[in-house]
């Protein structure tokens, strides 16, 4: 019996120690932030989550006595940015390295749900020496990571540049210095604009939802190259992307009696609408400092946190009401400057961005032309944004100025371009603190 023991244990030693070693291979390390920001604001504006993630002033709205009920300042206090990571590591899978990622944020995921705790990456990784591949909701290729603002803000330069995160297939690889990506897309938290499907025969009815993009069938498409090399203590990035995007504003539309108000027809929608985008970044890193710059032609880009979006252009079928649909082109650029001290970091971020308008005349009301996009009646915008850094330990003290301007027009040409416009701007003032762990 006892000889029984004593083989049956040399037999299962190998397997033991086996799982032994691929459970050290296992594990997960936490890591994240405390963030507390302190905001004044002088002029009311859009932005979400009670004021903290700002966008650009709201326009002037004179009540009766000629003052203007929009020029007044506010402040908040919140810590809703604090943010926790597990990077989640494992044994080689198909002889690639294999490793996780889940974070989430405080950030919550509409106004009525602040403080809740929200999904912001999670996805699993291939890593073999020269290709990459990543499954799960992770930044939109055009949020270039290697090449973002550095701001204080939380908007982190939207609506300047593409911030949105997205569920993904994303597969690199690499050929020398040139990285080659592409990737293809659903939406989640971040999502275009449609007719209320509750509403079919309203166009006026707006929602947002990935209820569009996914009635397209076809996932948003990325292509990005980027070229990364070193000389010394200087770093040189430049990259270029291209952008697909399809998406159905409907999939019926409804005739409506004028005096009764019920829907006397409805039929089935083939309409479509698609987008094109590209966008050039580069990053240039000095011993002492660093600068960073991006210029984008956008389309669709109203689930990019930007201004724009699409159109109904023009009535297409007056017997079942069809409409086609246009995309408006968005003009975007940034640039961004900062010291690399460990200790103190000096930086100023600058941006532009302006409505371009359709490529033909549009030939619906403007409420229809505009009803799909975001920043109504915006000619351009700009923001300069200078800012400083102080680290000591583990924690991180900043105070950032957001000077952002609009220009809001009086007038729409046939094309959707904002004319006869009027400045309005407001002053932001952040203070935050951090504790990084």
């Amino acid at each position: 019996m006892r000889k029984l023991i004593f083989l049956s244990f040399v037999l299962l030693l190998p397997a033991i120690a086996f799982s032994q070693e691929e459970e050290k291979k296992w594990g997960i390390k936490f890591h994240g932030f405390v963030k507390t920001d302190i905001i004044y604001d002088s002029r009311q504006s859009l932005a979400v989550r009670e004021g903290h993630f700002h966008l650009y002033p709201k326009p002037e709205l004179i009540d009766s006595q000629g003052d203007d009920i929009n020029a007044q300042p506010y402040f908040n206090i919140l810590s809703i940015q604090t943010r926790l990571k597990g990077v989640i590591t494992g044994p080689d899978v198909l002889g690639a390295k294999s490793s996780a990622l889940i974070e989430g944020a405080f950030f919550g995921h509409s106004a009525d749900d602040v403080n809740g705790f929200r999904l912001r990456h999670a996805f699993a990784k291939l890593t073999w020496t020269k290709t990459e591949l990543l499954v799960g909701q992770y930044w939109h290729p055009m949020f270039i990571t290697d090449c973002f603002p550095g701001t204080v803000s939380f908007n982190t330069g939207a609506p300047f540049q593409p911030f949105t995160r997205n569920p993904q297939v994303r597969l690199s690889h690499k050929f020398g210095n040139i990285t080659a990506q592409v990737a293809a897309m659903s939406q989640r938290d971040f999502t275009d604009a449609g007719v209320n499907p509750a509403s079919p025969g309203d166009l006026s009815a707006v929602s947002a939802s990935s209820f569009y993009l996914r009635n397209a069938v076809l996932p948003e498409l990325n292509l990005t190259l980027q070229y990364q090399t070193s000389f010394g203590n200087t770093g040189f990035l430049f990259g270029l992307s291209g952008n697909y995007k399809k998406l159905s504003p409907r999939l019926e539309s409804e005739i409506i009696d004028k005096n009764s108000e019920k829907v006397i027809a409805s039929y089935k929608s083939n309409e479509n609408v698609e987008g094109m985008s590209g966008m050039a970044f580069m990053k240039l890193k000095f011993p002492d400092f660093t600068f960073k710059a991006e210029a984008v032609l956008g389309q669709c880009t109203y689930g990019w946190t930007m201004l724009g979006g699409y159109v109904a252009q023009k009535l297409s079928d007056p017997d079942k009401m069809f409409y086609d649909f246009e995309p408006l082109d968005v003009f975007s650029m940034w640039t961004d400057i900062h010291t690399n001290g460990n200790k103190w970091q000096l930086g100023i971020f600058a941006a532009y961005s302006q409505n371009w308008g359709a490529s033909s005349d549009i030939k619906t009301n403007y409420f229809f032309a505009r009803g799909y996009s975001s920043g109504n009646y915006i000619n351009y915008l700009y923001r300069i944004s200078p800012r400083v850094m102080y680290n000591v330990g583990k924690m991180r003290f900043a105070c950032e100025t957001e000077y952002t301007s609009v220009n809001y027009g009086k007038t729409i040409d046939s094309k959707g371009v904002v004319h006869e416009g009027t400045d309005v701007a407001n002053l932001r003032l952040l203070l935050a603190v951090y504790y990084f762990f």
